[in-house]
């Protein structure tokens, strides 16, 4: 069931991912959000799941956060306009990688390119710095219907390089 009011119940979008609908009442915009729980919890709290949430509006691919469940250390940086930053550690597959993502308190705003890897990886983790230290969600985001996520979003997978 969804969380948010307004909107529908989610539906599977192939392998562990959901997808959830909404429309805007106001502009009567169209919202899809899709969703990928970790396979594992931080130890802060055991009964919330780290996640993905992807928000697409009107078939165009709007952000993607990243929302730990447990409490984000201290930003590391500030980004070029002042925003908070922190660095965090991505593996698409075989491909690590170093990312600054904004730091928005509780959760992190992921990169384009970033979700554009990890919607065709067949493994991806993610580390970043908690209160109580470092560390590492595992998903498994295979099996996303990619058709549905270029209708949707229009968003299309892109294989990893090192930065």
């Amino acid at each position: 069931m969804s969380p948010y009011q307004d909107e529908r119940d989610g539906v599977s979008a192939g392998g562990k991912w959901m997808k959830f609908q909404s429309e805007d009442k106001m502009t009567g915009a169209k919202k899809t959000r899709f969703e990928l729980l970790s396979n594992n919890y931080f130890r802060e709290d055991p009964d919330y799941k780290p996640r993905i949430e992807l928000i697409c509006t009107n078939g165009k691919y709007a952000y993607a956060d990243f929302n730990p469940g447990a409490k984000l250390g201290r930003p590391d940086y500030p980004g070029f306009w002042g925003q908070p930053k922190m660095e965090v550690r991505v593996r698409t597959d075989d491909v690590p990688n170093r990312k600054g993502w904004n730091w928005r308190g509780h959760f992190l705003s992921m990169d384009k390119g970033t979700i554009r890897g990890a919607i065709g990886a067949q493994l991806f983790n993610v580390e970043v710095k908690t209160r109580t230290g470092y560390a590492i969600a595992e998903f498994s985001p295979a099996g996303l219907n990619l058709d549905d996520m270029k209708k949707s979003c229009d968003l299309t997978p892109k294989k990893p390089s090192r930065d």
